[in-house]
């Protein structure tokens, strides 16, 4: 259920009301949703596990050419995002959007769905999470398994997932600052110098046939991979101030600097090597069985040990800072499959910060569950629980990306709007289908991206459907039940439209 203004106002003016099911309005801006967002993506973590994976196994110098392909294609998904925003205020983003279009079920379907994708992710934060900071413990010689550290942490951010989300917004700014900061700290050093033994070289990393060369498509699906959560903008509109423009801006602003920011860097690890140098850079680190010596060695070559010792702690917050966006992002759909009886109803219930606290207890118990297997068989958290949960949310997110565009399509179809054709028939149309190619990439090298069996990637694509239909199934059993007094989310949809 989405939240409109007079809602806002009548739950300001009625404390009861407001500590039952009302979310914070008004309480974040663009930049705190850009935070949220640009936390998702845990931009070290995506260079650094992803950077290596691009260039080794996919395109080699032509990898940061494959993040802005990726990039133009998710500007050209948000068009219609944004559009559907400006129609559809909700918390719950794709659900609130393919409701709107599809009706409940297949909504509900989606929302499964999404909690699938960003359940999964999250766990497989963990995993590295729980693994980086062991590591970096024992670097110190002190020696904690993995699994305690990610159950206190998990802990800690149900503390923080139960409070007001200015402090969450508060925290993954500064933890994402630093990141960014050490990142771009070593792409302006390599800039500056003129790059490394053969200099800075643009048609070696972004030329079409640089972009072509070797295995795009296994350089794209880590692209993706490592943009993981751009949407998410959408999830706060509940909360955001001025929603229309709030969520809009903070779309095309992470989508735009997450695809140049991941295309600079890498472009500088390129140039740092060289562009015939860098596949076998790569593959060194990867075969060394310690990916991340890709990315840290330059830093600790150009600036001393200290860089490499920061980058390591830097790490292990990057991930900390994509858990709480994700706990949060998973929370408010809970809340909003809640307030239109597609859970139940204590999922909707919010605490005295307005925060949906219910929803955090079952979102901590669920990353419990998922983590616990893996930590009972002592299997390895980052060959296992960090690969196959991160590869499942992303074939679970491209479906959705994909489901959202054709709802756009259908849902101006239906209110005849006129005069607005690139962003409610053709871009929407072309990011389907663009969505579609990349979700074969993804598919066709499922294998590759999970490192695991083949046996084990079926396994994991099959979980997608089989959410989706269970999502359905659910919302059939619920309507069934009666349990839909309350008016659906077309007719909140309708009421709560309003022109560009």
């Amino acid at each position: 259920m989405s939240i409109s203004n007079s809602e806002s106002r009548t739950a300001e003016a009625n404390p009861r009301k407001e500590q039952s099911t009302a979310l914070r309005a008004g309480s974040i801006g663009v930049l705190g949703i850009l935070f949220f967002v640009l936390s998702a993506q845990a931009p070290l973590t995506g260079i650094v596990g992803a950077a290596p994976l691009a260039a080794a196994l996919g395109n080699g110098a032509g990898a940061p050419g494959a993040y802005l392909v990726v990039g133009i294609v998710i500007v050209i998904f948000a068009v219609g995002f944004v559009a559907m925003s400006r129609k559809v205020q909700a918390n719950g983003a794709f659900y609130a959007y393919i409701t709107a279009a599809f009706g409940r079920k297949t909504g509900t379907g989606a929302a499964w769905l999404a909690l699938l994708a960003y359940s999964t992710v999250q766990a497989a934060m963990y995993g590295l999470y729980g693994a980086a900071f062991s590591g970096l413990l024992g670097s110190a010689g002190v020696t904690v398994p993995w699994w305690l550290l990610a159950v206190v942490t998990m802990a800690g951010v149900q503390v923080l997932g139960s409070m007001n989300i200015e402090l969450g917004a508060r925290v993954l700014a500064f933890l994402v600052g630093l990141e960014v900061a050490i990142l771009l700290l070593f792409g302006f050093t390599v800039l500056l110098k003129g790059g490394g033994p053969e200099g800075l070289n643009m048609a070696a990393s972004f030329s079409p046939e640089a972009i072509a060369t070797g295995a795009p498509g296994v350089a794209i699906m880590f692209a993706v991979a490592s943009m993981f959560g751009f949407e998410s903008t959408a999830i706060y509109s509940a909360e955001a101030k001025d929603p229309h423009r709030t969520v809009a801006r903070a779309t095309y602003l992470s989508g735009g600097i997450i695809a140049v920011f991941f295309a600079f860097i890498t472009w500088m690890l390129v140039s740092f090597y060289g562009p015939t140098h860098v596949i076998d850079a790569a593959g060194a680190a990867l075969e060394s069985g310690d990916a991340t010596s890709f990315v840290i060695g330059p830093l600790v070559e150009l600036f001393g040990p200290w860089a490499g010792v920061t980058a390591g702690i830097l790490l292990v917050t990057s991930l900390l800072a994509g858990i709480i966006a994700f706990h949060n992002g998973i929370n408010r759909y809970l809340h909003s499959l809640a307030l239109r009886s597609s859970l139940p109803a204590v999922l909707a219930r919010t605490n005295k910060h307005r925060a949906p606290a219910s929803a955090a207890w079952v979102q901590t118990t669920v990353a419990v569950l998922l983590v616990g297997p893996f930590a009972v068989l002592g299997m390895d958290p980052v060959l296992t629980l960090f690969s196959w949960f991160s590869g499942l949310a992303v074939a679970a997110l491209l479906v959705l990306y994909m489901l959202c565009s054709l709802a756009v399509v259908a849902f101006f179809h239906r209110e005849r709007v006129s005069g607005q054709l690139w962003q409610t028939l053709i871009a929407p149309a072309l990011a389907a289908l663009l969505l579609a190619w990349v979700l074969y990439l993804v598919v066709s090298n499922f294998t590759s991206l999970i490192g695991g069996s083949a046996e084990t990637a079926v396994a994991l694509l099959v979980a997608v459907p089989v959410m989706f239909v269970a999502g359905v199934l659910a919302e059939i059993a619920v309507e069934k039940r009666g349990r839909t007094s309350k008016p659906t989310f077309a007719d909140e949809a309708a009421a709560t439209a309003t022109a560009e």
